[in-house]
Parts: structure tokens; C-alpha cells; sequence
């Protein structure tokens, strides 16, 4: 029987999920969280462990000879050694795709309370304000259509095809910078280049993963070209934007309005500058974590561990592919 080891399981399920279709593949032991000096002492007896944040670095795969799979709860894999996993055969799968409708919600829930002010109208009828009111509406910030806006989009992935679609529906106009050929884009997108999307978008949304060349991608430089009425979306990763840079274009009033499900540093220190500012709306990277989100990623991942388990492995990552990626 295989030995199944969740090292960090409680943000994938925090009690709402059913365990049943992993105990039907092997023997489950369930973590919540599990610190970095833990790691090796809980998966010493595992041929699988499934991780979403805990690190399995070259030192914690040298320590666990019986392991023969990793399972990644995310798209991304960036906490595993590839490298090492690959040298001593090691299966590494991902579970792609999992969250785009979620993220995608997101990117408009973020959008629309800046544009309709939902969260502040809210709060003042809790305070009474709208029961006060000589007129039977109340009205103290201005709201606006995004009809007839032009929408940037970052990364013309699972995601941005999804906000695309959204975004083109509510008639808004949609430009992206993507490396793609205008032909392999959908219908009604339009490829730009970056300045001209930076400096003619009314929302900018950013959907590409962070790596060495896209970290800081929004910067001094950056923000500059854009308009004093635009607003930045930032659902994939905080480092894709200069924190530091943003602060001072926003508390200036040189840029709308900042909406991020992500920051440079999770959680976000309670001394973040970005987190004082009005016309920032942060939510604690829960994009991902709707329950329908939760549960495709549970299933593909319970699905990845049966197919490894019947020795056709899927959504594997790294040279140890006995298959093409799962899309």
C-alpha cells in the first residue's frame, strides 16, 4: 500500500473537502501546516507527499530514499529541486489550469468595487448613511461604466484568455503585449505592443508568472507611462510589481487605484505602506480558493497520484516526464 503524506494540506482543504478519494489510493496522513525542521521527519515513511508551500529541497531528498512522487497542489512548482528530483527519479506532478475560472472572478470583483464602490456603499448603510438620506438614492463618490474601456491584459494564458473573455463581453475593448502571433490570439483581442499598452490602458491586469525577467515588471519607469486614471490589477504575483514605486505613484495620486490578490511578501507585514493607502484594495491571495477551485484541485491531484500509481503519470514537470503535461 502506498504511504501518502500531505505536508501542508489545510489551505487546499481546511475541513470542507472529502478525503475518501485519496484513502481509496493508499494510506493518508493529513498536515495542515508542517515547519521546514518537520519536513523530513514526516515523510521519512511516504512514496508520496503532496505540497503546496513546503520546500523539498537537494538536502530534504537526499534524507528520504523510500519517496518516489511529489504531488504539487498548484500550478506552480518553483519550491522543488527539479534538478534533484530528476537525478534520482523522483515524479513530480503539478495541477494545472485548476483555478483560472476563480482568479478570473477575481480580476472583476477587484474591478467592479472600484468602479461601483460596492464595499464603501455597504459600509455606510451599515452606518446609517443611506436611511438619512433626503433623496432615495445616496451618492457621495462618483461610479463609472467600464463599457467602453480599454483593458491590458499581461499574459495571454489559461487566465487572461478567461479575463479576456470577460472583459469583452461587458463591452470593453482588450489589447494585450503577448508573444503571440495576432492569429493565435481569441476574437476581438488586438496585440499592442508594451508601451502602447502601458500608456493607452484604462485597467491593466497582470497574468504572467514571476521569473527573473518579469520581476519588478511594473516599475518607476513603468508606471510612469501610465494614466492618472488607470487601475492595476495584480492577481498572479506580488514581486511582478515595485512595491516601493507603486506606493509613491499612488499616494500621489499619479495612478487611479491598485487591486492585488498578491504581495511581495505573504502575508503582507502589517507595516506595508501599500496597505494604508485608500485607493489600494489587497484581498489575502484567496483568488485561487473558491470551494469549486479547491475541489478540481483536490481531484487532480488525487487523480495525479492514481495515474502515477498505475505507472502512466500525468501533469508531470521536469525530466523525469514519462508524459506530456495534462492540459
Amino acid at each position: 500500500m502506498y504511504r501518502i503524506v500531505f505536508l501542508d494540506g489545510y489551505a487546499m482543504n481546511p475541513g470542507d473537502l472529502s478525503m475518501k478519494g485519496f484513502e481509496e489510493l493508499g494510506e493518508v496522513k493529513f498536515y495542515e501546516r508542517t515547519a521546514p525542521e518537520e519536513v523530513v521527519e514526516r515523510s521519512l515513511e511516504a512514496d508520496i507527499v503532496v505540497v503546496n508551500k513546503v520546500l523539498m529541497t537537494k538536502e530534504v531528498f537526499s534524507r528520504l530514499p523510500r519517496l518516489k512522487m511529489v504531488c504539487v497542489s498548484a500550478t506552480g512548482y518553483n519550491v522543488i529541486d527539479l534538478d534533484e528530483a530528476d537525478r534520482r527519479g523522483i515524479v513530480v506532478c503539478n495541477a494545472p489550469d485548476y483555478s483560472s475560472v476563480s482568479v478570473a472572478q477575481m480580476v472583476f470583483a477587484l474591478l467592479l468595487n472600484v468602479e461601483n464602490h460596492v464595499d464603501h456603499y455597504a459600509r455606510l448603510n451599515r452606518e446609517g448613511v443611506w436611511a438619512q438620506s433626503a433623496d432615495f438614492c445616496y451618492q457621495d463618490v462618483t461610479s463609472h461604466d467600464v463599457a467602453g474601456r480599454t483593458m491590458g491584459i499581461v499574459g495571454m494564458g489559461n487566465i487572461g484568455r478567461r479575463v479576456a473573455a470577460i472583459a469583452l463581453a461587458m463591452g470593453m475593448r482588450v489589447i494585450t503585449n503577448s508573444g503571440q502571433p495576432q492569429s493565435a490570439l481569441p476574437e476581438g483581442v488586438e496585440k499592442v505592443s508594451w508601451d502602447e499598452l502601458t500608456a493607452t490602458s484604462d485597467v491593466i491586469s497582470l497574468h504572467v508568472p514571476q521569473t527573473e525577467t518579469t520581476t519588478g515588471l511594473i516599475n518607476a519607469s513603468t508606471l510612469s507611462r501610465m494614466k492618472r486614471s488607470a487601475v492595476l490589477i495584480n492577481t498572479a504575483r506580488g514581486g511582478l510589481v515595485d512595491e516601493q514605486a507603486l506606493y509613491e505613484v499612488l499616494k500621489s495620486g499619479r495612478l487611479r487605484a491598485y487591486c492585488a490578490d498578491v504581495m511581495t511578501k505573504e502575508p503582507a507585514p502589517a507595516d506595508n505602506r501599500l496597505l494604508t493607502l485608500p485607493n489600494v484594495y489587497v484581498t489575502p491571495h484567496i483568488a485561487w480558493a473558491t470551494r469549486e477551485a479547491r475541489t478540481r484541485l483536490a481531484e487532480i491531484c488525487r487523480m495525479n497520484i492514481a495515474r502515477f500509481i498505475q505507472g502512466d503519470p500525468v501533469n508531470t514537470v521536469g525530466k523525469t516526464s514519462k508524459s506530456t503535461q495534462q492540459r
